[in-house]
C-alpha cells in the first residue's frame, strides 16, 4: 500500500453514508496518534468553562481518579468509533456514558460545546502537527459522526456542519473561559497525570511542553506562566517534525486503537464496558439527578 492509498479510498466513500467508516480510518489507520493527543487536548479545554471544571472538581473524577477516569473515557468513546453505533458495543457505551451524564445537572450549551470540542480541536491539531492535512471528506464525517454521537446523547440544536461546530466552539469559549480556582485544581491533575506516564525527573520538561502547546486563552483562564517564546517555538517544531517524520514511513496496516494506547493503564487485566465509568450517587458531593427526556443508546 502506498502512503496515500487509504486517503484515495476515503474520497471514494460517501463522507455522510460512510461517517463512521471514514472516522475509523481516519482515527486508527491515518492519524492514531494525532487523535489521541488532540482528544486529550479537546476535553482539557472544556475544565476551562467554569460551569464544567466546577462539576468535574466537585466529583473528584479527574483529582482524586484522575488515570481510571481518563481510561474510561477514552475507552467508551472509542468503543463507538472500532464496533460502531449498531453494535452491541457501541450500544453498551453510550448507554453507560448517558447513565452518567444523566446523575449531573449539566446545561445542554455546555454538553454541545464538549461534543464541538471533539470535532474542532482534532482538525487544527492535525493540520498544524499531522503528517498532512484532514481532507474534505473527513473533515464531513467528522462532523457527521458527532452529530450522531449527539443524537444518541440527547443533546438538542447540534451543528450541522463542521463550520458551525467550529463557530459554536470559538463563540462559546470567547464567552465563557474564565478562572475559576475548583477548575485550576483539575487542569492540575490532568498535568501531573501526563506527567506520570514518563519517568519522574521529565515532569518539569513535560509540564513545560505541554504549555507550549495550549493557546494564550487557556492559559490566561487556568492562570499559568507562559512558557517563554523560545521553549513555545522549539515545543511546536518538534512536534510538527514529527509529522514530517511520519509522512516518510510506510502507511498503517493493522489499525491502533484507543484500547492499545500505552497510556490507558488502570485495566491491565481487561476490562467490560458495561462496567466502565461513574455511577454516581444523586444528592452526594453535588451530585443532583439531571432531569432529562431518555436519549437513544443506539
Amino acid at each position: 500500500m502506498k502512503r496515500f492509498e487509504r486517503l484515495r479510498r476515503i474520497r471514494r466513500m460517501d463522507p455522510h453514508q460512510d461517517a463512521t467508516e471514514i472516522y475509523r480510518l481516519s482515527v486508527a489507520y491515518e492519524f492514531p496518534w494525532d487523535f489521541t493527543r488532540s482528544l486529550e487536548l479537546a476535553l482539557y479545554r472544556t475544565y476551562a468553562v467554569p460551569s464544567i471544571g466546577r462539576l468535574l472538581a466537585k466529583t473528584a473524577e479527574l483529582t482524586d481518579r484522575t488515570q481510571k477516569r481518563y481510561d474510561d473515557t477514552s475507552l467508551l468513546l472509542d468503543a463507538v468509533v472500532e464496533h460502531g453505533f449498531g453494535s452491541d458495543q457501541g450500544k453498551t457505551a453510550i448507554r453507560r456514558i448517558n447513565q452518567m451524564h444523566r446523575a449531573y445537572d449539566i446545561g445542554d450549551d455546555d454538553m454541545r460545546y464538549v461534543l464541538c470540542t471533539f470535532v474542532v480541536i482534532p482538525k487544527r491539531w492535525i493540520d498544524a502537527y499531522g503528517w498532512r492535512r484532514m481532507s474534505r471528506h473527513e473533515i464531513v464525517a467528522s462532523a457527521v459522526h458527532y452529530r450522531t454521537l449527539g443524537r444518541h446523547m440527547g443533546i438538542k440544536d447540534i451543528p450541522e456542519t463542521y463550520e458551525e461546530f467550529e463557530a459554536y466552539l470559538d463563540a462559546y469559549e470567547a464567552d465563557h473561559f474564565a478562572w475559576d480556582e475548583d477548575a485550576r485544581r483539575v487542569s492540575d491533575a490532568t498535568l501531573g497525570l501526563t506527567a506520570s506516564w514518563y519517568p519522574r525527573p521529565l515532569a518539569p520538561l513535560l509540564r513545560a511542553a505541554t504549555l507550549s502547546l495550549l493557546d494564550d486563552s487557556l492559559l490566561r483562564a487556568f492562570r499559568y506562566t507562559p512558557p517563554s517564546a523560545a521553549t513555545r517555538a522549539w515545543v511546536r517544531r518538534a512536534v510538527r517534525l514529527r509529522g514530517r517524520a511520519v509522512r516518510l514511513m510506510p502507511p498503517r496496516h493493522t489499525p491502533h486503537f484507543a484500547r492499545q494506547n500505552r497510556e490507558i493503564k488502570g485495566y491491565p487485566y481487561g476490562y467490560r464496558l458495561a462496567d466502565l465509568g461513574t455511577r454516581p450517587v444523586p444528592g452526594v458531593r453535588g451530585c443532583p439527578v439531571r432531569h432529562m427526556p431518555d436519549a437513544e443508546a443506539g
